[in-house]
């Protein structure tokens, strides 16, 4: 079959519908997948997007003809996918979204038992060779059929068990869902707690007619600002497509970064759970180690990916890992990651210490950070040897791209897994020193 090997990514299926995907390809990789996984039953799920349903359709079919049977988790998150999986013991999943894409956007997600992920190297490209080579075998003699399952209610006590709602203090918090599937999720346990919740975009739709559900980029969290300041809210928070990946807005309108939520969510769990292993990536403010080290916990520095953290997860039987776009992982969630859990533990975190969110960033975050500055560069490699040469003074090494440190600042400059970019991220000691250094290193990559 045609199929465009570059919707296969380092982590997941992704592509433009339906040029890229739809309900044949979708066949195809639910055929191949059961092919290459030998499951007995899997569970799949799906957002609120227009084509969910239809790549649903394909993708279950080729599933059941190679005799598997399918779980229907119906409309999902995909942190809620990942409970399925672990907590019934199925032989894997697959979340049928785009996360924070656009709306002409789909794709899969999936991972193994336990909620393990299928990275490229680890199966998806596997399945991309399978269809591309159509080396596939003939249909099982008996097909699979689907059973329909809903998990959300027990997902949502589930999430809940992280913390001692009788602490939680009632907070005026602005929500913005992004009419994703937050929306969803998020009242069966928003109903529980003693919070005031305004609801913003709480609606499902896939057309996403408010902003798109990146929060990530500060142009999306513009209606959250402004209804946190009408409702003189304590902060606010806000959710991707598929919410897994969770942001905080402080009541100035200041996104806090996600390697401030590792701080946070590591200094409430090593409460609780003293001298525990912490697992961030190397784009995470050294704010993170730090505290980590603060409050008697091991920190554990790692690459960048949700498929590389996992696994590190176990190794270290780490109680909880970070990343600074948004993923917050925990060992009693099968390693996996949800925002969910991430929130309601820093919601915790801010009632037993009677402090609003900005006066907890304060006290831990001291430094200051370019954020993510992409690069468009003809090689890659060649730049990030330029930049290594320019720099053999500092403490240099190769885990994820180039990190060099120096006692006041440091940076990272990596390359994209799907574009022809260098991501570079920086952080100092002063604003001064920080726009000094992104000035020189951007000069020599963009030269």
């Amino acid at each position: 079959m045609n199929i465009d090997p570059s919707i296969f990514k380092a982590y997941d299926i992704r592509g433009v519908y339906p040029r890229q995907i739809n309900k044949e390809i979708a066949y195809q990789i639910g055929y191949a997948l059961a092919v290459r996984m030998k499951p007995h039953s899997i569970a799949v799920g799906r957002d609120m997007r227009i084509s969910s349903d239809e790549l649903f359709e394909g993708l279950t079919a080729g599933i059941n003809d190679m005799g598997v049977d399918v779980i229907d988790l119906g409309l999902i998150s995909t942190d809620g996918l990942y409970f399925a999986v672990g907590k019934h013991g199925y032989d894997g999943g697959v979340m049928i979204t785009a996360s924070h894409n656009p709306a002409q956007y789909n794709g899969l997600k999936i991972c193994k038992k336990n909620a393990e992920p299928l990275s490229g190297q680890d199966g998806l490209n596997q399945i991309l060779k399978l269809i591309q080579e159509d080396n596939l075998p003939a249909k099982a003699p008996s097909k699979g059929v689907i059973v329909r399952r809903d998990v959300n209610a027990a997902y949502a006590e589930h999430c809940l068990s992280f913390i001692d709602q009788s602490k939680i203090k009632s907070f005026k918090i602005v929500i913005d869902a992004g009419n994703g599937m937050a929306g969803a999720t998020l009242p069966p346990v928003l109903d529980q707690l003693p919070i005031d919740v305004t609801r913003l975009f709480f609606e499902l739709d896939g057309t996403f007619p408010n902003h798109p559900a990146s929060p990530i980029e500060p142009e999306n969290l513009v209606d959250l600002v402004r209804t946190i300041a009408e409702k003189d809210a304590d902060f606010g928070v806000a959710f991707d497509g598929d919410a897994d990946r969770m942001f905080l807005v402080d009541r100035f309108g200041n996104q806090v970064g996600g390697d401030m939520v590792t701080a946070l969510v590591a200094k409430s769990l090593l409460k609780k759970s003293p001298g525990d292993t912490i697992l961030y990536n190397l784009i995470c403010s050294r704010a993170v180690p730090e505290l980590v080290l603060k409050m008697g916990g091991t920190p554990v520095r790692t690459r960048v990916g949700h498929a590389l953290i996992k696994p590190l997860m176990k190794e270290h039987n780490a109680v909880f890992g970070g990343e600074h776009s948004g993923h917050f992982y925990f060992r009693d969630n099968w390693f996996a990651d949800s925002g969910l859990i991430a929130f309601l533990v820093c919601l915790e975190l801010m009632s037993e210490e009677g402090r609003e969110l900005h006066d907890l960033i304060a006290e831990i975050n001291p430094y200051h950070r370019s954020g993510e500055i992409n690069s468009r560069v003809e090689s890659a490699s060649a730049t990030i040897e330029k930049v290594a040469e320019a720099f053999t003074d500092g403490q240099q090494d190769r885990v994820d791209g180039l990190t060099v440190q120096y006692d006041d600042y440091w940076f990272n400059l990596r390359p994209s897994n799907t574009e022809p970019l260098l991501r570079l991220n920086i952080e100092a000691d002063s604003l001064e020193l920080l726009k000094e250094k992104t000035d020189n290193l951007l000069s020599i990559i963009r030269d």
